[in-house]
């Protein structure tokens, strides 16, 4: 039995419909706080497991028969290393053959604030004992082409990364990855830095979408403070517009570009073309 944790979210919607292309839905388990939100997989025949990171005892219940675990990541951030000691327990607790966690790219290396709870879960992991794959994916194009319509609004793309190159790929490439190791043999105890090739800067994205939309938006490059403040105004919680200010920073620094080639070995292609994900957010219903 394959386990996917947090299958209701953006990225696991992806790997549960991609898993379906691979295994028989029998096979195939989602483990979600909410089960009222999964009665779609219960109806393609998908079991359905309740498991809630503040009750650590529901995991061990949901795990209790898994063989493998997909672990992506909690959208918590600040809450991320606590819920995913729960996971890791009922994991080892149940003997899982082989625990994969998406985490961030670069890991290891990562001086981002964000980087720091997947570096605790790593090392959590590896102090487990358990058979692991750390899927460590750099950005999802859709980090900003979720965020368009509000481009083209202002005319504008905000950012503090200077020309810092982002070699995204979409969330249904890391999906794929993920997939790949979840259903071929060879994956346990690496580590994939997963990233998309060619990348752009945010001025090359802020240039596409103008070009894709035929409306003038540019790049607008500030401080990592002006950034923050900004995010701010905008109606971000402080604390989280800081971590992604800092996020610019890093990204700056170089470390959301990889060249390993790891992602479009695994799923056997290249990566989705970042301008084809902003060209089919503007084809998107407003």
């Amino acid at each position: 039995m394959i386990v996917v944790t947090g299958a209701t979210g953006q990225l696991g919607r992806h790997v549960v419909r991609q898993l379906l292309e691979k295994v028989p839905a029998t096979e195939i388990a989602v483990a979600v706080r909410n089960p009222g939100k999964a009665e779609g997989y219960a109806a393609q025949g998908i079991t359905v497991l309740e498991a809630d990171y503040t009750k650590p005892a529901t995991f061990e219940t949901a795990l209790a028969n898994a063989d493998k675990v997909l672990l992506i990541s909690s959208s918590e951030v600040g809450q991320r290393a606590a819920q995913h000691r729960a996971v890791v327990e009922a994991a080892k607790k149940a003997g899982v053959k082989h625990l994969v966690y998406t985490g961030i790219l670069h890991s290891e290396t990562s001086t981002m604030v964000l980087a720091r709870e997947h570096q605790e879960t790593e090392a959590l992991i590896r102090e487990s004992g358990l058979p692991y794959t750390f899927l460590r994916n750099g950005w999802y194009t859709e980090n900003y082409t979720d965020h368009v319509a509000g481009a083209l609004a202002q005319g504008a793309v905000y950012g503090a990364a200077g020309q810092g190159r982002i070699d995204a790929a979409s969330r249904a490439d890391f999906a794929a990855a993920a997939v790949a190791v979840l259903t071929t043999a060879g994956h346990e105890n690496r580590s994939y830095e997963l990233a998309g090739a060619p990348g752009f800067t945010l001025a090359e994205y802020a240039a596409e979408v103008a070009r894709a939309s035929g409306k003038p938006v540019v790049y607008t490059n500030l401080p990592v403070d002006g950034f923050a403040a900004a995010l701010i105004q905008a109606g971000l919680p402080e604390g989280f517009a800081k971590i992604l200010a800092d996020c610019d920073a890093g990204i700056e620094r170089g470390e959301l570009a990889d060249t390993s080639g790891d992602l479009a070995r695994l799923v056997g292609r290249p990566s989705t073309p970042w301008q084809e994900t902003v060209a089919a957010a503007l084809r998107a219903p407003a």
